[in-house]
């Protein structure tokens, strides 16, 4: 088989080297705006639902939340600012500026995010009478902004400024002892708002490891495609061409028939599958095709090392 590249002018591959270039490290402006849509969307989750039902689940939001109850001439926005600039100054100091990176601003950019929305949407009861309904919200926007911020590199700031303290000055686990933490702010929510508080606190601390990890999951998901056709030229033409993708072609023989058989691997999109799918249907319907769902590719064209 001839390969496909061969067939290609200078122009149709330096323009699919852009494509994958701009595939594996977003543009500025991209990032900036993802990074303020996690960080707005998990403003939103603490202002909306956490503070006002006392859901201190760890992390600044929690710790700020009973701060404001035990000194009530302050709002939760105000201890977001002081806890944050305490952490970040801890930062810089056992840290250095390039490991920081864009936490600061994730730090201060959340802060201001609450400030605001505690100053646009005052709410000095529950949006609701469901417990359960503002529970489910106080956990799944978090988790998504969060999500949304780890995704691209970032973080929100707050208490991922402690884990990376702790991982670069101790021998400490940082999963434990950031759980210890997240554990005495909840033990102290129960103390503070009472058991079935604190008790929603526990379900939400532990629903949100979840959904943040299904979150990333369900972004990175991609699909490993095996292709078996008679006409390996015109897929593989197809691959490069229109979806700006290659394919590992290999040629094996079939166990049944003992025929020769050109197989092509590529990673795709769920979009870009499916296109594949109907590429397939209408060219060469006979064609054998599996496709198995992946969350972690790393390479060119995907997410960097």
């Amino acid at each position: 088989m001839e390969a496909i590249g061969d067939q290609l002018s200078q122009g149709e591959v330096k323009a699919g080297e852009e494509v994958a270039h701009s595939r594996e490290e977003p543009g500025r402006l991209k990032f900036f705006a993802t990074l303020n849509f996690g960080l707005f969307l998990t403003a939103v989750g603490v202002m909306v639902f956490k503070a006002p039902n006392h859901f201190a689940m760890g992390g600044t939001s929690g710790l700020s939340i009973i701060l404001s109850t035990l000194f009530p001439t302050l709002p939760v926005s105000a201890f977001m600012w002081f806890v944050n600039a305490a952490l970040v100054a801890l930062g810089l100091v056992f840290l250095d500026r390039r490991t920081m990176g864009w936490t600061v601003y994730s730090s201060f950019a959340l802060s201001t995010y609450v400030s605001l929305l505690e100053w646009v949407i005052p709410l000095s009861q529950p949006l609701t009478n469901d417990t359960l309904l503002e529970l489910i919200f106080a956990v799944l926007l978090p988790a998504v902004g969060s999500a949304i911020v780890f995704n691209i590199g970032a973080s929100t700031g707050g208490t991922d400024i402690l884990a990376m303290i702790l991982r670069k000055r101790s021998s400490l686990e940082i999963g434990k002892a950031l759980l210890i933490v997240d554990a005495i702010i909840v033990l102290t929510a129960a103390l503070l708002y009472g058991a079935r508080t604190g008790l929603y606190c526990i379900l939400g601390l532990v629903a949100k490891a979840f959904v943040v990890d299904t979150v990333i999951e369900s972004v990175n998901m991609r699909k490993v495609c095996t292709v078996i056709s008679r006409r390996p030229d015109a897929v593989l033409e197809f691959l490069v061409k229109v979806l700006r993708r290659t394919a590992t072609v290999r040629e094996e023989r079939g166990g049944f028939s003992g025929r020769t058989e050109t197989v092509l691997v590529t990673v795709l999109t769920r979009r870009e599958a499916s296109k594949l799918r109907l590429f397939l249907r209408e060219r060469d319907p006979q064609a054998f095709i599996t496709i198995v769902s992946s969350s972690e590719i790393v390479g060119r064209g995907f997410r960097g090392a």
